[in-house]
């Protein structure tokens, strides 16, 4: 099952079933995401990018995750499981997602999508049913390398940091200057997240968040990856962020684009 949105000249759908992913956008015609199931653009949660290990501590008590990622677990179990939608208009929707076993802690997981002919409005709320646990959430769009119109996306942005990555993928916890890509790294924009993606002659997107971190994912040579989120990879260990039952996680990000030609 899938939910369409449109405004003006722009087509979004949502599909439900298979992670609540945006599976097309298409402005003016034009297929702006990577097609196919694995693809198009979809919400991390409860956790962001790989865990070490698939192992988290939570006081005195380690959790174990699924290994999905060779030694390490990845974005999450919503990507996995259908949604339910409980509002849809033309322009508007919104669905929610149960968080269950194999995640330790009962909650619930709220995603809302807002259309309008020049952006998309993404947003997620994680709720606890009971005691407070850490989590994360964050959005992992395939975007297109090349649109079919001429070149190849330009990307351009302004970190104030990079974090190292290891051998295994996992930061270090130490802050570096970013570094030229190719990337599958995290940055720190303390400032919101603000990165460029521009196809000459065709157009520009902007992706903002108010959050600082942002992984860029760019060694496949069919799409660019821009991922905001609410805290690094193996951010489980190295910077939890509680889940309250006064204090909810709360994230969104706002994609703009603009013809160009």
């Amino acid at each position: 099952m899938s939910t369409q949105l449109t405004a003006g000249g722009a087509e979004l759908t949502i599909d439900q079933d298979n992670g609540c992913r945006i599976s097309s956008l298409r402005v003016d015609g034009t297929e702006l995401l990577r097609q196919g199931p694995d693809f198009g653009a979809f919400p991390m949660v409860p956790w962001c990018g790989r865990t070490a290990g698939g192992r988290f501590r939570d006081g005195g008590v380690v959790h174990e995750l699924p290994l999905n990622n060779g030694p390490h677990s990845i974005h999450g179990f919503g990507r996995e499981h259908p949604w339910r939608r409980v509002r849809a208009s033309d322009t508007e929707a919104a669905f929610v997602y149960d968080l269950a076993a194999p995640w330790p802690w009962p909650g619930r997981v709220t995603q809302s999508v807002e259309l309008t002919p020049d952006g998309a409005t993404l947003s997620m709320g994680i709720e606890t049913y009971g005691d407070s646990f850490p989590a994360q959430a964050g959005w992992h769009p395939w975007f297109r390398r090349n649109l079919g119109t001429g070149e190849d996306a330009r990307l351009d942005f302004q970190a104030e940091w990079q974090e190292e990555r290891g051998e295994d993928h996992i930061p270090t916890g130490r802050r570096i200057d970013p570094k030229p890509g190719p990337w599958d790294d995290c940055f720190g924009m303390p400032h919101g997240v603000d990165v460029t993606l521009t196809w000459p002659g065709a157009l520009e997107l902007k992706v903002r968040s108010r959050d600082e971190w942002v992984v860029i994912y760019d060694e496949q040579p069919e799409a660019v990856c821009v991922e905001p989120q609410s805290g690094p990879p193996n951010g489980l260990n190295s910077l939890p962020r509680l889940v309250t039952p006064v204090d909810p996680l709360e994230i969104s990000t706002t994609w703009t684009w603009r013809r160009l030609g």
